[in-house]
């Protein structure tokens, strides 16, 4: 017979089934055993009796009968709780030894090291089942409808250049070039721009990006996904415009539950937020203790500059007084430009934040487009000569005719965070990295061997 799938049962009552899946718990009552079955569609309760000895988490295949329960038994917490399973034939296909952490908690008081060691097992436990599956349907319908809107989505280069833009690179060696590096991209940034001056109009993809950055509930160490979005010939309202209302009809269509606590979305410039909620991402909800609440947000009228201190770092100079607020690549407000020569320190950028319930969860700009504006830009961050060098390829590119053009960069791990009210992006990341720096199951990162080094021309000081 062919195997069914749990929910299915619901409407087999009086016919036969042939069950595959784990053994979510059971309840030995002598002469009688229940068996609660779980499969990715749901739970239904088994019972039988002189059944094979079997093991909690074990994977069975159980044939038997739908049969209804009597009114009094009806179990109202599962929706097969109508009708149960008279086992017939019960075979264990693989039998589960001690389960190392227990899989029927939410979790989140169990020691994260555990949990990403077992993650495999920690998947089990239905919220984050839950939480994946939420999270495959937020991006099918992302994509379903920046498809309808004619967008073209692309995938970039993991291997990339590593330039200044304000965060760690991980380096990657290369061993046809040995003492030549690649660098893990930070964002898709040079290449998305470079796809509008190559006339794609409208591009976007569920971009891995990857940080050296130290980890923190709303941040995973090393690599996490964002939504990559670039348009050509718009303006900052276009951007703006499509955000929130992709979002919205998101949220009303995955997340029926959730109240948009305003709409339109609140717009508020950077200097007001400082000022008035002491943050640049400022929670909004009416009532903070609702966890359907979603009081999203723009932040606008970023500084384009900021003072150099810890970026200096990363920017390899000492040079100059100012540094991007966002990147390097962001446009000047155009009532501002004259600033760029009078008081860098009141210009505006084109930025855009997007927050949510008090998490920056995307963010964004209308991009330089003119080479002068960019060189003008990187001078006053004290880039030098071999600096600028780096973007050689981009300013090359926009001597062939470039299009205005902008976008935005909502972070899926973030957003997801944010709507589902968890208290780490940790939590809605199949496998995500500890605040260690440890991958989940892997015990990554390891030790290279010798004969890898010496491929590579790397030696490494004990």
């Amino acid at each position: 017979m062919k195997r069914n799938l749990i929910r299915e049962t619901i409407k087999k009552a009086g016919k036969g089934v042939v069950l595959q899946g784990w053994v979510d718990s059971i309840r030995d009552h002598g002469k009688i055993t229940f068996i609660d079955l779980r499969d990715r569609t749901g739970l239904v309760q088994c019972v039988g009796s002189d059944l094979p000895k079997v093991t909690s988490e074990s994977v069975v295949e159980i044939v038997g009968e739908v049969v209804k329960r009597p009114e009094k038994l009806v179990n109202k917490n599962i929706p097969t709780g109508e009708i149960e399973i008279s086992i017939e034939k019960l075979k264990i296909i693989s039998k589960a030894g001690e389960i190392p952490l227990p899989l029927d908690t939410e979790g989140l008081d169990i020691d994260e090291e555990v949990r990403n060691k077992y993650r495999y097992l920690d998947l089990r436990r239905p919220r984050m089942a839950g939480n994946m599956r939420v999270r495959s349907q937020v991006t099918q319908f992302i994509r379903n409808y920046l498809h309808n809107e004619e967008f073209v989505e692309i995938e970039t280069p993991i291997l990339t250049k590593t330039t200044p833009e304000g965060a760690r690179d991980f380096l990657v060696p290369s061993r046809l070039q040995q003492g030549k590096f690649y660098a893990l991209p930070q964002s898709p940034q040079q290449y998305k721009q470079l796809l509008m001056v190559a006339g794609i109009e409208k591009y976007f993809q569920f971009a891995r990006v990857f940080r050296d950055e130290d980890p923190r509930a709303d941040r995973a160490y090393g690599e996490f996904t964002q939504l990559d979005v670039e348009l050509s010939f718009v303006t900052q309202e276009d951007i703006l415009d499509l955000s929130e209302k992709m979002f919205t009809s998101l949220v009303k269509e995955i997340f029926p539950e959730k109240k948009i606590s305003e709409a339109p979305w609140p717009r508020i410039s950077h200097k007001d937020a400082i000022e008035k909620y002491g943050s640049d991402k400022p929670d909004l909800r009416k009532d903070k203790n609702d966890k359907d609440e979603l009081a999203f947000a723009w932040v606008l009228d970023f500084p384009l500059f900021t003072e150099q201190s810890k970026q200096d770092y990363f920017h390899g100079s000492g040079t100059s007084k100012w540094a991007p607020s966002h990147h390097m690549f962001t446009s000047p407000h155009p009532d501002d430009l004259a600033l760029l020569d009078e008081d860098p320190s009141r210009v505006r950028g084109l930025q855009h934040d997007l927050v949510l319930n008090g998490l920056e969860v995307g963010g964004g700009s209308i991009r330089i487009h003119d080479p002068k504006i960019q060189s003008k830009i990187f001078d006053l961050i004290g880039f030098s000569k071999k600096q600028i060098s780096q973007f050689d390829h981009m300013l090359e590119a926009f001597s062939y005719g470039v299009p205005p053009h902008g976008g935005i960069a909502p972070g899926l791990d973030r957003f997801l965070m944010a709507v589902l009210g968890e208290p780490s992006v940790r939590e809605v990341m199949a496998f995500p990295t500890s605040s260690s720096g440890q991958t989940s199951v892997l015990n990554a990162p390891s030790e290279a061997s010798d004969g890898q080094l010496k491929e590579l021309g790397i030696s490494v000081k004990k």
